[in-house]
């Protein structure tokens, strides 16, 4: 089951501009629509609804959290093995592969290149699979 906007819905954009796998549609000040096959259950559009518009999965509201901090992706550079997996599969293009360190160096993993685009969906760490991405609060580290 994925996410739900609701009537409460003001059609202020932001859900379908932060969503990191384009599963929201719509147009300004009209509701928008939640593609269920394309949903992840991230909860990304429920922490940005300013309305309180959007259900979770269970069908609660989607609570945006106390903290003004947003989960990041944290990644163990001796774990990584460069895959780049990751990297497609960032809907925000948060992701990239390291530049070696010198000429030579195949010692490459992937780096949060853009941290104030990430969206903090974790969909990096369930897809990685190595395990070398664990999601943590606050920056990036």
């Amino acid at each position: 089951m994925s996410y739900l906007v609701t009537e409460a819905c003001t059609g202020c954009t932001l859900c379908g501009k932060n969503c990191p796998v384009n599963a929201i549609t719509g147009v300004f000040r009209q509701r928008h629509v939640i593609n269920p096959t394309r949903c992840v259950n991230c909860g990304v559009c429920g922490n940005v609804c300013p309305s309180s518009a959007i259900l979770d999965f269970i069908g609660q509201v989607a609570i945006k959290p106390d903290k003004p901090e947003k989960f990041k992706p944290v990644i163990d550079a001796a774990a990584c093995s460069a895959c780049s997996i990751c990297v497609n599969a960032c809907g925000k293009d948060c992701l990239a592969i390291s530049q070696p360190a010198a000429r030579g160096d195949i010692n490459v993993f992937a780096i949060l290149s853009n941290e104030k685009k990430c969206v903090g969906c974790g969909i990096c760490a369930d897809i990685c699979p190595l395990r070398a991405i664990t999601m943590r609060e606050g920056r990036a580290s």
